[in-house]
């Protein structure tokens, strides 16, 4: 390994959530405004993921007051407390461009039903039942 594959391992960080375009996301970061901090909600769809190692983003949109937003993010970035997973898209491009040309009914992405029984499948056996 190389000294800067060792140094960009040290600084990635894990999540423990995996995602995808499509897939609707609430990401919980950080805010500072003067002195003060607060954690602010993001939710949206994921309509891109880009790069690789510790300069990845993905790019989120949501609709807000009938004005479509799309903010940016880093996935290793130190403001970002946590992101869930709030449905899995089922979508057939890597890349949602298009919907910035959607509104309403037609932006809507429909749920991935095998993708969401897996990951409850998962859930399900990494839990230990508790000894009574």
């Amino acid at each position: 390994m190389s000294l800067l594959e060792y140094v960009q391992s040290s600084q990635k960080k894990d999540l423990g959530v995996s995602f995808r375009a499509g897939d609707q996301l609430k990401v919980y970061f950080k805010v500072i405004e003067g002195s003060n901090e607060r954690i602010q909600v993001i939710e949206g769809i994921v309509i891109r993921i880009k790069g690789s190692g510790l300069s990845e983003t993905f790019t989120l949109r949501k609709v807000s007051f009938g004005v479509g937003v799309e903010v940016i993010f880093p996935i290793n970035s130190p403001r970002i407390e946590k992101i869930e997973v709030v449905r899995h898209g089922k979508v057939r491009r890597a890349k949602l461009y298009y919907l910035r040309n959607l509104s309403g009914k037609a932006a809507r992405i429909s749920e991935d039903s095998a993708r969401r029984v897996a990951v409850v499948n998962k859930v399900k056996s990494a839990q230990v039942p508790s000894a009574k």
